[in-house]
């Protein structure tokens, strides 16, 4: 791994911002359910460390969806490849996301779910790139607000690299 990376948010940081959006959302949901859907592969490290500060009970779900294809830009339209395995109708159901920015692909993910008859649907997000917005999606739980920078580490990879790393970092050019 040659590229040099600087820290944005140690693990101290997001392990305190991260406690902290689990007690928010556990007070939210006081006296129910989560159906918990992390969207793979990059929010898979959020979403584990999120869920064991969830202190209602929480059902874990996957999905994995693409909207870029072979390009670098996204198209807004959603590929699913992989899908949630659980009926969520009916459910508390939390979308996991590592990162937004255009929000095309959020936005589609959002309207698929609300096509499923939850009792309710929230998105929370390790990072949020509003800079970069064309879609807009409301966010109801972010750890970190940040700028128009490419980063990686927990759970976000540059062409599958750097995911394991404990911190989130900016690959610098």
């Amino acid at each position: 791994m040659d590229d040099k990376i600087s820290v944005m948010f140690s693990e101290q940081e997001l392990d305190k911002r991260i406690r902290e959006l689990g007690k928010q959302i556990s007070d939210d949901y006081a006296g129910q359910s989560i159906h918990m859907v992390c969207v793979l592969k990059g929010a898979s490290t959020f979403a584990c460390e999120l869920a064991k500060r969830i202190t209602v009970p929480v059902y874990f779900d996957f999905i994995k969806v693409s909207s870029y294809g072979n390009d670098t830009i996204s198209s807004g339209n959603i590929k699913i490849s992989k899908d949630v395995d659980d009926d969520v109708e009916g459910d508390n159901v939390l979308i996991i996301e590592d990162i937004i920015d255009t929000g095309k692909t959020l936005a589609s993910l959002m309207e698929l779910f609300k096509e499923r008859n939850p009792k309710s649907l929230k998105l929370a997000v390790l990072l949020d790139k509003p800079d970069r917005r064309v879609t807009p999606v409301n966010v109801d739980y972010t750890c970190f607000v940040i700028p128009d920078q490419f980063v990686v580490g927990f759970g976000l990879d540059y062409a599958q690299k750097y995911r394991n790393l404990p911190y989130v970092g900016i690959v610098e050019q």
